[in-house]
C-alpha cells in the first residue's frame, strides 16, 4: 500500500500487522472445531523454541500469566524479596504480588531505562531471591553484569522479556538469559496472538511446573480430573495458537519494518535540542516494540500529549513508576525520590505513534504535531 492512499487516513498509536495468511490459520482452527489443547499449540511452542534457541516453549494466555507462573515454578512467596525496576508495566510487579512476595525497586540507567545494574547489587539483601530484569522497550538489560551479580549472590533469574521478542544481545537471543523468560503478543507488539504470552526456558523442571500450573494443576501423564498441585487456567487457546504461528514465520520482516520506521524517526528528530532520541548501545540488537523520546527538562510532558491529541496525533506517557501507583500503597510503603532517575526520566518520556506500516509522510505528520506542541509550550 502506498502513502498517497495513507496520508488521509488518521495517524494511530498502534496497530497489528495481519494478512490474509493470519485469517486463514484461524479460519482453518475454527473450521477444525478442536479449538483448545490442540495440535497448534504444539506447533507455536515449537516454533518458538527454535526461533529463540531453547529446549522449552509454554504458550498461556498472557505475558502476565507467563510471569506469574514463572515467580511461582521458582517457589518464591511470602518474606521473598524480587530485584525489579519501577519503570515498565506494573504486570512485571503484579507477578511478584501475586505470590505474596516483595518488590524491591531498582533504578535504571540513565541511556536506555533499563535497570542500573550498581543499584541492583546496591539492593541486595539476605531476603533476596531473585532478580526481575525488564529489557525495556526492546532493547536489552546488561545481562553480563546481571548474571555475574546474580551468580555472585545465588539468585534465580527472570527475563520479563515481553516487550522485547527478536532482540539480541552481544550475538544472542533475548529469551536465552536467566532461568526463563517471558514474552507477550498483545497487538502492540512485535507480533501478536491477540491475547498471550509465552515462557522460554532451558530449565526442564521450569517448564513441567509451567505445563501444569498452566491447566489447573494436572500433570502431564494423569486423568484429566486428577490435579497434582493448585494451578490456573492460563492455557492460550488454538485460534491464538495458530495466529502466532502464523505471524512468527513473518517475525524477521516485521523486525525490518520496525527497524525502519524507528531509523525515520530518529533521523527527523537527531537535530532538534529539546528532545532526546532513543539510544541503542552498539553490542545489541534491539526489536522496537515502541518508539519513545524523552523531552528536555522543563518541557511538560502531559501538555504536549494534550496538544498532539488537538492536532490528531496520538501518544503515551511512558511509563508511570510502578511504586508511585496508587494500588501499590496497599502493598509497601515507598516515597517520592527513592528512585530518582527513574522518577525524573517518567515524566519526560513520550511514546509516539509506531507500528510496522506506519509511512514517511504519517511520520512527517508526527514529527511537524511534534515541533508544533513543543513550540507552544513554556519552558
Amino acid at each position: 500500500m502506498n502513502d498517497n492512499m495513507n496520508i488521509h487516513k488518521p495517524v494511530s498509536m498502534s496497530s497489528a500487522d495481519l494478512n490474509e495468511d493470519d485469517i486463514r490459520a484461524v479460519l482453518d482452527v475454527v473450521r477444525s472445531g478442536r479449538l483448545a489443547l490442540g495440535p497448534k499449540i504444539n506447533e507455536f511452542e515449537e516454533l518458538m523454541a527454535q526461533y529463540v534457541g531453547v529446549k522449552h516453549a509454554v504458550a498461556v494466555s498472557s505475558g502476565t500469566a507467563a510471569l506469574h507462573l514463572l515467580i511461582r515454578a521458582m517457589g518464591i512467596g511470602t518474606g521473598d524479596e524480587v530485584l525489579v525496576p519501577s519503570f515498565t508495566f506494573a504486570a512485571s510487579v503484579n507477578a511478584i504480588l501475586y505470590e505474596r512476595a516483595t518488590p524491591v525497586f531498582v533504578d535504571i540507567e540513565p541511556e536506555t531505562y533499563n535497570l542500573d545494574p550498581e543499584d541492583l547489587e546496591r539492593k541486595i539483601t539476605k531476603r533476596t531471591k531473585a532478580i526481575m530484569a525488564v529489557d525495556i522497550f526492546g532493547h536489552p538489560a546488561e545481562w553480563d553484569e546481571i548474571l555475574r551479580i546474580a551468580n555472585k549472590y545465588g539468585l534465580r533469574v527472570i527475563d520479563d522479556s515481553c516487550e522485547a521478542l527478536g532482540a539480541e544481545y552481544r550475538g544472542r537471543k533475548i529469551g536465552q538469559f536467566g532461568d526463563a523468560a517471558a514474552f507477550a503478543f498483545y497487538p502492540n507488539k512485535q507480533m501478536t496472538t491477540g491475547e498471550g504470552g509465552i515462557i522460554v526456558t532451558d530449565d526442564d523442571e521450569i517448564a513441567l511446573l509451567a505445563r501444569s500450573l498452566r491447566n489447573q494443576g494436572r500433570g502431564e501423564m494423569g486423568a484429566w480430573l486428577v490435579h497434582e498441585r493448585l494451578g490456573y487456567n492460563y492455557r492460550m487457546d488454538e485460534m491464538s495458537a495458530a495466529l502466532g504461528t502464523s505471524q512468527l514465520r513473518r517475525i524477521e520482516t516485521f523486525l525490518s519494518k520496525r527497524e525502519k520506521v524507528a531509523r525515520i524517526y530518529s533521523e527527523r528528530l537527531a537535530p532538534f535540542d529539546w528532545v532526546r532520541i532513543p539510544t541503542v548501545k552498539p553490542h545489541v540488537r534491539m526489536s522496537w516494540f515502541v518508539y519513545v523520546v524523552t523531552l528536555a527538562k522543563g518541557y511538560s510532558r502531559d501538555t504536549v500529549i494534550d496538544r498532539l491529541d488537538k492536532l490528531g496525533v496520538p501518544a503515551r506517557g511512558y511509563f508511570a513508576p510502578v511504586h508511585l501507583q496508587p494500588y501499590i500503597r496497599n502493598y509497601l510503603v515507598t516515597k517520592p525520590a527513592s528512585l530518582p532517575i527513574t522518577e525524573d526520566v517518567s515524566t519526560r518520556a513520550l511514546a509516539l505513534p509506531f507500528h510496522n506500516n506506519m509511512t514517511k509522510d504519517h511520520i512527517e505528520k508526527v514529527i511537524e504535531a511534534l515541533t508544533e506542541a513543543v513550540k507552544t509550550v513554556d519552558s
